[in-house]
């Protein structure tokens, strides 16, 4: 049986551990139904032309852990952000760890999905938002939705700020030969709030896990959201990371992704735009060897006048890695008055890394300002020269260069204290002794 028949098995039993008469049964239905018609994703459609997931799928994942499993938070403890305090939505395996968290009801909501599918006080809220924007023609994101269950939910009020980021973990112990989770997170800002988010995926254990996640945010008038992925996992880690965010008038939110490990990482990142004068932020690090793979697949949909738009995705890449960058701009005619741009720098480092890239712009207005580029070399010989000339080692100008490169994007990092463990990351990716820990 292959993976497919395996969820497909899978679902009802699912559904009747859930309530297979709940309001949601319907929504499920027919997300498993459009999975079932067009499977997953391959290189014969034009999205996923330079990635396969098939030699993944040929693991034998678990669809469900046959028991739960806790770790202690002095086996994890590095992965936090121990230097401020934070609120804590654990999961381990799929399923949410009580001990690692540390929600909250006071003022503002973070808690779990599954409570907020499952209980009536939560239902006017899951009616109006819960799978709104997310793409239902999309086969994974229609998976991930019929086995929507476990994940986290965050709710900030009106005029609320969160007093602390909130800090989202996955970890896998590996106690399964090869694991699937699909987690699903929702996040909704309310008019003239704000909340910083960092989300993470780690594995704790050399086994296959496969990772389809999807996260539905709504930023409403003159909201402020950042949100931070990083994705630094083990070798045999697959990341499917499927983002939509709604936003109305005014709104700011800034979505930064830093891509240093796992296997294969595919982020699927979408934009739509529902109000005049607001903000969008697309950043983007990507450091990667050996046979890592990164594909960035992004969506900015200009629906409205006034409003702006900045991507900028940097990627270095050595060995036999291969990235992918895909970036589309999208102006509708009632969109005057549009300022979007989209960038992707990329450095090659070895003749048998690979970049492919392909940014897009289709506009339909006439009064916008928008553009693209994109550039793949090596590093600057002449720049190289200059500082080994003044006495710097050739490996530590590699690395000088390469962090200057990339640090455009650092500076947009709004947390001190999580700029400094991603600066301590790429330092130890090129190659430079700081003395830190992950």
């Amino acid at each position: 049986m292959d993976l497919k028949e395996k969820l497909l098995a899978s679902f009802m039993a699912f559904e009747e551990r859930v309530d297979v008469h709940s309001e949601l049964h319907d929504v499920r239905t027919a997300a498993i139904e459009n999975f079932e018609n067009k499977g997953f994703p391959s290189k014969k459609e034009e999205a996923w032309k330079y990635t396969s997931l098939n030699s993944i799928l040929k693991n034998d994942f678990t669809v469900f852990p046959k028991h739960e499993n806790s770790i202690e938070f002095s086996q994890v403890r590095k992965y936090f952000l121990n230097e401020v305090d934070t609120y804590k939505v654990v999961f381990v395996d799929g399923v949410f760890s009580s001990h690692l968290s540390s929600t909250t009801h006071e003022g503002i909501d973070v808690c779990l999905m599954a409570s907020a599918l499952n209980k009536s006080k939560y239902k006017p809220v899951i009616d109006k938002y819960f799978n709104q924007i997310a793409n239902k023609e999309e086969s994974l994101t229609s998976l991930n939705t019929a086995f929507a269950n476990e994940g986290v939910y965050v709710n900030i009020p009106k005029n609320k700020i969160a007093e602390k980021p909130i800090e989202i973990m996955y970890f896998s112990t590996g106690s399964e030969a090869a694991l699937l989770v699909q987690p699903r997170n929702l996040v909704i800002v309310g008019e003239n709030s704000h909340v910083q988010i960092v989300e993470r995926h780690q594995s704790l254990n050399e086994n296959p896990v496969l990772t389809n996640s999807v996260t539905e945010i709504f930023a409403e008038k003159r909201a402020i959201i950042d949100y931070y992925k990083i994705q630094n996992d083990t070798l045999e880690a697959n990341l499917i990371d499927n983002t939509f965010v709604s936003q109305q008038q005014e709104s700011h939110v800034a979505v930064h992704t830093f891509s240093f490990g796992g296997n294969l990482t595919r982020n699927n990142l979408n934009f739509y735009h529902f109000g005049e004068r607001l903000t969008s932020t697309l950043n983007g690090i990507t450091i990667i060897g050996e046979k890592q793979h990164v594909d960035h697949y992004t969506l900015v949909h200009h629906a409205a006048p006034n409003c702006e738009s900045f991507q900028d995705y940097k990627g270095i890449y050595s060995d036999r890695s291969t990235g992918v960058f895909n970036g589309k701009i999208y102006v509708e005619k009632d969109a005057q008055k549009t300022n979007a741009f989209q960038k992707s720098n990329n450095i090659l480092l070895s003749d048998k890394a690979t970049i492919n890239a392909k940014p897009q712009l289709e506009i339909f207005a006439d009064d916008v300002k928008c553009s693209h580029g994109c550039t793949v070399g090596q590093l600057d010989e002449t720049a190289l020269f200059y500082m080994q000339q003044r006495g710097i080692p050739q490996k530590e100008a590699k690395a000088l260069l390469m962090y200057a490169f990339s640090n455009v994007v650092i500076e947009n990092i709004k947390i001190p204290e999580l700029k400094q463990r991603i600066t301590k990351i790429i330092a130890s990716k090129l190659g430079v002794k700081m003395g830190f820990d992950l």
